[in-house]
């Protein structure tokens, strides 16, 4: 399938993107690759076959969440090079204009 520079510019205006002629040029080339490459697989017969997340077979690689004593405030801190009465003191950063 051949992506246009109209299409390219259409997808860039819904995504809110600046796309430079170059860019418009290179996305219109890459976008056709993909998409030719799409039509390729269609090809295939894939009836039956489930739909894969990850060829690993792992469901869940998370721990459980089990509630466990934290640290206390005062060794939290400790290492802190300023701190507020709750809490680390974070610097004002804003710039002016």
């Amino acid at each position: 399938m051949k992506v246009t520079l109209q299409d390219v510019e259409q997808v860039a205006k819904l995504a809110r993107l600046e796309v430079s002629p170059a860019e418009k040029e290179a996305f219109a080339k890459q976008l056709s690759q993909i998409l030719t490459h799409v039509e390729t697989l269609k090809q295939y017969d894939t009836t039956g076959i489930e739909p894969t997340a990850t060829v690993l077979g792992r469901v869940n690689v998370f721990r459980e969440d089990i509630v466990q004593p934290s640290l206390p405030v005062e060794k939290a801190l400790a290492n802190a090079p300023e701190r507020e009465a709750d809490g680390f003191a974070v610097p004002k950063i804003i710039e002016e204009r």
